[in-house]
């Protein structure tokens, strides 16, 4: 199986690369806006200083690993993202008829590998841990290997919630609108540190939608050293839940899916 789908990402990636000026513009402009969003709050707090005692690098910490972690997601599982197109246009039983899971099928469609996106986050994460380590406030052998473990560990986490507001497609067909809930509106709140928000939002973001262990919650134990290592351990318990349900609803909606042909 292993071997399939390095076989089949290398056919997807290999087509992807067809339009090769599409592809890097693409990756120009989704990097040129991630790095406008942060520079907006870096221009707010040079104006303050902090936002809820959280500094410029700070901020910048969280919102390189979420850059990271979404880029992982979407270059691994791009048309899980997408799956409401197949169930409207029916091309999703095309992929049924194949001899393989659907969803690894569907997992290696449009392979398209985040570059700009990747290159900008790991800048930002270098600015940031590099200026954390100046200041004595982390140990860089520490918090480089923890801050890949937490990137992967994010990466299965929003591949999770995205497998399971997918998964819902099955039911609702539609499904765009909760995307903007569960995937676009989650990762804009995550860009900046949880303490801003009112109490019922951070429940929502920390236990019905819990995008806040991709790198808040890791962040309070690496860089802030608030939370000791069972941090790291919660976070990875809470992607492996969301994962889980994430592959149940998936297992429960195609099993119940009807075809268009049907």
């Amino acid at each position: 199986m292993a071997s399939m789908y390095k076989l089949l990402i290398r056919f997807s990636f290999r087509s992807s690369m067809q339009y090769r000026f599409n592809f890097w513009l693409g990756s120009t402009i989704a990097a040129l806006i991630a790095f406008v969003e942060f520079a907006l709050l870096a221009v707010i707090l040079s104006r303050f200083g902090t936002i809820q005692g959280w500094s410029v690098q700070e901020s910048a910490y969280l919102y390189s690993i979420l850059i990271l972690s979404k880029a992982i997601y979407r270059t691994f599982a791009s048309d899980v993202h997408h799956l409401e197109k197949y169930l409207l246009s029916g091309d999703l039983d095309g992929l049924l008829l194949r001899p393989l899971p659907v969803l690894l099928v569907l997992m290696t469609q449009n392979v398209s590998v985040r570059f700009g996106e990747t290159l900008l986050g790991l800048g930002m994460l270098a600015y940031s841990l590099s200026s954390l380590a100046a200041d004595d406030q982390i140990q860089l052998w520490i918090a480089i290997p923890l801050s890949v473990l937490i990137c992967l560990n994010g990466g299965l986490l929003l591949f999770g919630i995205g497998l399971a507001t997918a998964a819902t497609g099955f039911w609702l067909t539609r499904i765009d609108m909760l995307q903007n809930l569960t995937e676009d509106a989650t990762h804009t709140a995550i860009r900046y540190p949880l303490s801003i928000y009112p109490g019922w939002l951070k429940g929502i973001l920390t236990s019905i939608l819990p995008v806040a262990f991709v790198n808040y919650m890791p962040a309070l134990y690496i860089v802030r050293g608030e939370a000791g290592p069972w941090m790291l351990a919660l976070s990875a318990a809470a992607s492996l839940v969301v994962l889980g349900a994430g592959a149940f609803l998936w297992k429960w909606g195609i099993s119940r899916y009807q075809s268009t042909g049907s």
